[in-house]
């Protein structure tokens, strides 16, 4: 059965520091991309961050870049989120996620989720 399992979320101030992980089981997926994706109350599911399958290539939405950092570790089969500065507007679940190819800049779908781990981020 294949599961991803994410963990790390939790309540900070603005300005803090969180890091999310998600650890792979049930099949590798060193030769696929993973990504993160997060949900607000009320809102859409948004893509976050994701990582090619060899961890070269990274891709971040704008309102991210600069203070997220996405990481993959293949031996463990795990993908990480190191979340810093973070601001109000951050909080949501946060769900991890399998790609159906190498690397998110080709377009392909993600197929496998995790459950979401909350990140609140209070004023």
């Amino acid at each position: 059965q294949v599961q991803l399992v994410e963990s790390g979320g939790g309540l900070v101030q603005a300005g803090g520091s969180l890091r999310l992980s998600c650890a792979a089981s049930g099949r590798t997926f060193s030769s696929v991309a993973m990504g993160w994706f997060r949900q607000a109350p009320g809102k859409e599911r948004e893509f976050v961050a994701a990582i090619s399958w060899s961890g070269d290539t990274t891709y971040y939405a704008d309102s991210v870049k600069g203070r997220f950092t996405i990481s993959r570790d293949n031996a463990k089969n795990t993908v990480y989120l190191q979340m810093n500065s973070l601001k109000p507007e951050d909080t949501a679940v946060y769900y991890c996620a399998a790609a159906t190819c190498a690397d998110h800049g080709l377009g392909c779908g993600y197929e496998y989720w995790g459950q979401g781990t909350q990140v609140t981020v209070s004023s």
